[in-house]
């Protein structure tokens, strides 16, 4: 069996979040975000769970980066929880929360492993919320205050940092559609939104240059390529418009400091704003935003389809059978990984890029003899990094990969029900179990490497892990 080799130096790792794994609610002075308050309300939570406990990282971290240490990563890339830091949200600052991290880097280096830390993932303080939230500026400019208490106590160790993990769902899930923290459906509250955020990385990226001379920084993108459902005009010129406000709302100003003319316009044509000019940008915002990353976090899952559809907004269909989609419902379509990775260094040119999120949704039981077969999880993650190895191929400059996810976690709207991990976690024993792609993965890790086939490597006779 052949195998296809990455660049010496190829870093490999796994992703997690804070709010997704940490527990530790009312633990150590923290103070409670959005997604706390959002899980306390009937129906919003599709399990009825919240994430008071989640993987109880707060408690197990010790275990956690054991598992690490078996896998063979070289990085990890995890969030830092804002309540943690600064339980208002601004102010005083929480050292038992500073302390916790400083003590997760510490041990992170002592097994080898690079911290890949991220500002924010999507736990806004309450307190911060109650004020007006990502739909005030001030908001950007406290982001700044708590990112520097950060660098300042970590930045000595920790040389890559992400600001913000995927703006399109803070803005979009969260402020337009309401399936997300804080729960509101407003959809001009949603592109001020997405401005501030970006304003933030902005300032945020600056001054920690500023205080920590030599850190690199960057920002998290999710990005779904879109394809029209049939070749007609109006179809594509639907693919055109989920481009441009999923994709080029946020690439276009990163890297270009404007926002694209066209989905300026069609957010006109759709009532969200009274004009082209957009105003809630300020003199020397954009060129703020345009600030040069040092990286570029690329989350990708899958692709849109999209068709016409009625009042003026275009909708995804799904136009492939239903044993190619996912238990989240994502099609899974590897060649999109490579499309999207080559369009972006095309169109963009980051200097570097990093896939800081890949991974897919699947259940599967612990067998008798407590091993857990999940071969579909296994073929996700080979076709896409075949994928992402032909992107390396064809010229882009992608350094490092990170699957999500370690753990299987709290699946924010969807509760426990949606299972990502590498390994399983039974949330009443608190029990982590490697399924057979954590084997695969290690395997991967080891070789620098991915075979010709899926085939896992599992070798010896327990099931446990046991680093």
């Amino acid at each position: 069996m052949s195998r296809h080799s990455f660049p010496a130096g190829f870093l490999w790792g796994a992703a997690t979040s804070a709010p997704q794994i940490e527990g530790g609610r009312n633990e150590g002075g923290r103070g409670d975000s959005i997604w706390d308050r959002f899980a306390e309300l009937p129906g919003k939570i599709a399990d009825g769970s919240n994430p008071d406990v989640a993987c109880d990282h707060f408690h197990r971290w010790h275990e956690d980066i054991d598992l690490m240490k078996w896998l063979g990563l070289g990085a990890y890339r995890f969030s830092i929880a804002w309540p943690r830091i600064l339980p208002t949200g601004t102010g005083a600052v929480n050292s038992v929360g500073l302390d916790f991290y400083d003590a997760l880097v510490d041990r992170l280096l002592e097994a080898g492993i690079l911290p890949f830390p991220t500002l924010y993932h999507w736990d806004l303080p309450q307190t911060l919320q109650d004020r007006g939230g990502w739909a005030e500026r001030d908001t950007a400019e406290v982001f700044v205050e708590y990112a520097t208490v950060v660098t300042r106590r970590l930045g000595d160790r920790i040389r890559h940092w992400m600001t913000h993990n995927e703006p399109w769902c803070i803005a979009t899930l969260g402020h337009e559609e309401g399936h997300h923290a804080p729960g509101h459906r407003d959809p001009a509250e949603a592109l001020r939104v997405a401005h501030h955020l970006l304003l933030s990385h902005g300032w945020a990226t600056e001054a920690m240059r500023r205080d920590v001379p030599g850190i690199e920084v960057g920002i998290v993108l999710n990005h779904c390529p879109a394809f029209p459902a049939t070749d007609s005009e109006a179809d594509r010129d639907a693919a055109r418009w989920f481009d441009g406000f999923f994709n080029r709302w946020y690439l276009d100003p990163i890297f270009r400091g404007s926002y694209p003319a066209d989905a300026i316009a069609d957010r006109v044509a759709q009532g969200h704003l009274k004009g082209h000019d957009l105003p809630f940008v300020k003199d020397a915002d954009l060129a703020s935003i345009a600030t040069p990353l040092d990286f570029l976090g690329f989350n990708y899952y899958s692709r849109a389809i999209m068709q016409a559809g009625p009042e003026n907004r275009p909708v995804a269909v799904k136009t492939v059978s239903p044993e190619e989609f996912t238990d989240m419902g994502w099609e899974v379509y590897p060649l999109g990984l490579y499309e999207s990775l080559l369009r972006v260094h095309r169109e963009y040119g980051p200097s570097r890029i990093y896939i800081t999120e890949n991974g897919v949704a699947y259940d599967y039981p612990v067998n008798p003899d407590g091993r857990i077969p999940d071969p579909k999880r296994i073929t996700y993650l080979h076709e896409h990094l075949l994928a992402a190895r032909r992107a390396i191929a064809d010229g882009v400059p992608l350094e490092g990969y990170f699957t999500w996810s370690l753990l299987d976690n709290f699946e924010w709207g969807f509760g426990y029900a949606k299972r990502f991990g590498l390994f399983a976690v039974d949330f009443e024993t608190q029990q982590r179990i490697p399924k057979d792609s954590a084997y695969w993965y290690r395997d991967v890790v080891t070789t620098n490497a991915v075979n010709d086939t899926s085939t896992p490597t599992i070798q010896g006779e327990s099931r446990a892990c046991n680093p």
